[in-house]
């Protein structure tokens, strides 16, 4: 059984996840995410399964470490080993605001098995990494 993850727990994760997207390379999102780990992007995508798949999604859609983003979070709900996060992120060279929940079964906020994303999009675009 995973033990319940409060929400300063979830937060961390949070903060975790963007410091990895700001770090070069891939090796933290072994702390992030479990070998087995699958990430959607989308409802409608299919997931990127493993760390491997995983590393190889997160270096393809960035440009790099120093890339210039704001990421604002809220944690709206967790219950037992669930947590449910409102997620913004703003590029400075991109048009596109990424509005998504994320809904992550953190094991004690340590690496998780499932991310799944809900993109909240403006009607006619499509969901998922490019």
């Amino acid at each position: 059984m995973v033990a319940d993850v409060d929400r300063a727990a979830m937060r961390a994760w949070i903060e975790t996840y963007e410091r990895a997207w700001r770090t070069s390379g891939t090796e933290v999102l072994g702390r992030l995410f479990a070998a087995d780990a699958t990430y959607r992007t989308a409802p409608f995508e299919e997931p990127f399964r493993g760390l491997g798949a995983i590393s190889a999604m997160w270096e393809e859609n960035r440009d790099g470490p120093d890339e210039v983003f704001e990421l604002e979070s809220e944690v709206v709900a967790v219950e037992g080993d669930v947590g449910v996060v409102r997620v913004e992120v703003r590029y400075a060279n991109r048009a596109q605001i990424y509005r998504d929940l994320w809904i992550v079964p953190p094991r004690r906020c340590g690496p998780v098995r499932r991310l799944r994303g809900v993109a909240l999009l403006a009607s006619g675009e499509r969901g998922g990494v490019r």
